[in-house]
């Protein structure tokens, strides 16, 4: 089957999509993160809304978040502005900018809005944005030279299966991905990954350890701060290779077990992604309890007691 066959497919098989406002935030978020010489800073992330990925990755729920079409000149400063106009307070050491998609796609994000955002944030000491690996090159280094804080670009390397990489539709290789890792090392850039728990096409009981293997090949790549994230379904793809066999939904416990391994890797921050962490399978009467040591683990990086539970016999 063809690429453009493949996104057809994908795409396809989505479910309806809410009507996304160009000129409205999804919103903000406010939090503490480690950071690899383990002082915790304050972060600010801004959800903007803007044009969607070309990708169409087999496991990504972003597009649900995305307009229509190209990103509007001037919508994301705008909602931009928006987000800082809201904070209270000192302004935080971060500011992540999460416009589910790829910064340096100029359709995404237009060279107006890249100036217009250079300018917002160039309050804050340090900015992270997010890209494919494949948009990383002459826009991101101008962009360095456009803040006076220090750039950091969130990519998505998700998997190094060699099965599971070529079948996630996202026309990236592992030469792709170092490439991009060092020209980002070589200009300054920090790096931050996002690794899968539970790629489709990689086997559940080998899902955790591919998922450690994948940290441990975007720390010696440099990575600053690797985030584990667990698939979710619900974007129709998901749910079709589950039917097939070739997906079965993390748990929650695979993620403890994901993070507790990779602790190990002390020059670089690991942590779990929690977002809709509460959707991961897992026993009702612990979970409360593992998600607030996930919560620990996150900020202090040091490993201490699993959580025990006499219902479901965990330790």
């Amino acid at each position: 089957m063809s690429a453009s066959a493949i996104d057809q497919r994908i795409r396809s098989l989505r479910p309806p999509k809410v009507r996304v406002d160009p000129y409205k935030a999804h919103g903000s978020l406010l939090e503490d993160e480690r950071r690899p010489d383990g002082t915790i800073e304050r972060a600010l992330t801004a959800f903007l809304a803007g044009a969607e990925c070309p990708f169409t990755c087999s496991f990504c729920d972003l597009w649900r978040w995305t307009i229509d079409g190209p990103t509007p000149p001037g919508a994301l400063t705008r909602q931009l502005e928006s987000v800082l106009h809201a904070v209270d307070g000192a302004i935080p050491n971060r500011l992540k900018i999460y416009n589910a998609s790829n910064f340096f796609d100029q359709r995404a994000v237009p060279l107006e809005d890249v100036l217009g955002i250079a300018r917002l944030a160039s309050p804050f000491a340090a900015v992270t944005v997010e890209s494919h690996a494949n948009t990383i090159g002459p826009r991101t280094l101008e962009l360095t030279r456009q803040i006076p804080g220090r750039l950091e670009v969130a990519v998505g390397l998700e998997t190094i299966h060699p099965v599971a990489i070529a079948q996630l539709n996202k026309r990236l290789d592992l030469a792709q991905f170092d490439s991009a890792a060092h020209l980002l090392r070589e200009n300054g850039v920090d790096l931050r990954v996002f690794v899968l728990l539970g790629a489709p096409h990689i086997p559940a009981k080998e899902s955790v350890a591919w998922t450690v293997r994948a940290v441990e090949y975007a720390v010696e790549r440099g990575a600053s701060v690797v985030s584990i994230i667990p698939v979710r379904g619900g974007n129709g793809e998901m749910e079709r290779l589950q039917r097939l066999g070739l997906f079965t939904p993390p748990t929650l416990s695979q993620l403890e077990e994901a993070l507790d391994a990779s602790l190990q890797f002390t020059s670089t921050v690991v942590n779990a992604d929690l977002w809709d962490v509460e959707r991961l399978p897992g026993c009702e009467d612990c979970r409360s309890d593992r998600i607030a040591r996930l919560r620990r683990l996150n900020l202090t990086g040091r490993a201490e007691s699993k959580v025990s539970c006499i219902k479901c016999g965990a330790v």
